[in-house]
């Protein structure tokens, strides 16, 4: 998954915005640690809480404009932000969602909807899949 940031030059330095999520800016005073720091920044943006009710606009495929660079999302950010908003479309519970996964426990559940700790076995992305059709698994990675 790869986000696009439009770089801007200031006098003492770089800043940077996310043309598809608004709010995702960062600075840097070089265009290498600005590169650096946009990707964090677009990182921590998307790790939203596990409660959290945001869907995030989805990446263009090919934007039109000048100074752009593409940002690689961590896997795990990714994932877990695209489970999340998958239940959220569904308007699935946390709960509800672990039943139909077959998971006993919530708590076992929401690991997958932390980018600290997703990261799902292959037979858990084909539960996932069943549960969520629209979870494309490809483009995350």
């Amino acid at each position: 998954m790869v986000y696009h940031f439009r770089v801007h030059k200031e006098k003492n330095g770089y800043w940077a915005e996310c043309i598809e999520i608004e709010g995702c800016n960062t600075q840097g005073d070089s265009l290498e640690n600005l590169k650096a720091n946009t990707a964090e920044a677009l990182n921590l943006h998307l790790s939203e809480p596990e409660n959290s009710s945001v869907i995030f606009p989805n990446p263009k495929k090919k934007p039109n404009g000048q100074n752009l660079f593409a940002v690689k999302v961590d896997p795990r950010v990714a994932m877990a932000m695209r489970i999340r908003q998958e239940r959220l479309k569904l308007g699935l519970t946390q709960r509800k969602t672990a039943t139909l996964l077959g998971i006993n426990h919530v708590s076992a559940y929401q690991k997958f909807e932390s980018s600290k700790t997703c990261n799902p076995g292959l037979e858990m992305l084909v539960r996932l899949k069943k549960v969520f059709p629209g979870l494309a698994v490809d483009e995350l990675l």
